[in-house]
């Protein structure tokens, strides 16, 4: 009986962390799509997708990331295409980005909270890692090269970095349709408001003008919410 009682609770634990996983994700579809729209009066407008309004909501021109500016304080830029831009994205639980990168350029630490990423080099050589959990915090770095493929796991903090003295490109998938990045240096020295720099002397062992003058940099270079 003892015995018995102890599988059943073995089982209940197993369906309570699958259960967990699976509401760490995105919620699996009901229905082939369900396109996102931006004010709820609308809901009613298209009770049936016709193939043509599917089209118009699948579709996004890329033109505006072929001369993408890389001219800015890290030498990158990120051109997300997710739910946002592409509607019919909504409930499948996947989107892109495109990244391009200056002449030892970076895309800086960041994570994402809500998705895996496996990313592509299509041109140039980066640097790329991540950082697992505490308390280990290994670090898990490789060099990779047009064709090569890395994944960062959710959640983690993860960065690419370019070697070369030519631009460089990478595209990459999530496993969300909007899987939000939350880079750490604008984080934390560029929140609004600011953190109490005592807060951040202490976390990071820094001297308090050291502090206040990150949050002066990440402050006034704080970018427009989008």
């Amino acid at each position: 009986m003892k015995g018995i009682h102890s599988i059943l609770v073995a089982c209940f634990l197993v369906l309570a962390f699958v259960c967990f996983l699976a509401s760490a994700f995105d919620p699996s579809p009901l229905q082939d799509f369900c396109v996102a729209i931006d004010d709820p009066k609308d809901a009613g407008t298209h009770s049936v997708y016709d193939s043509q309004f599917y089209v118009n909501d699948i579709d996004h021109d890329a033109n505006n990331t072929l001369n993408a500016s890389t001219s800015n304080r890290v030498g990158s830029k990120v051109t997300t295409v997710n739910v946002d831009q592409i509607p019919g994205l909504n409930t499948l639980g996947i989107s892109l980005v495109r990244i391009d990168y200056a002449p030892y350029g970076e895309n800086p630490p960041h994570t994402h909270p809500r998705g895996t990423e496996i990313l592509v080099v299509v041109q140039g050589t980066l640097y790329v890692g991540f950082v697992t959990s505490n308390p280990e915090n290994r670090l898990i770095t490789k060099i990779l090269y047009p064709g090569d493929v890395f994944v960062f796991p959710i959640g983690l903090i993860h960065f690419q970095y370019n070697l070369g003295n030519t631009p460089a490109v990478a595209f990459a998938g999530l496993s969300s349709q909007n899987a939000g990045v939350i880079t750490i240096a604008n984080a934390v020295f560029g929140s609004n408001p600011p953190i109490n720099p005592y807060v951040l002397t202490k976390a990071f062992q820094l001297d308090k003008n050291v502090v206040t003058h990150l949050q002066s940099i990440f402050q006034s270079q704080r970018p427009e919410a989008c």
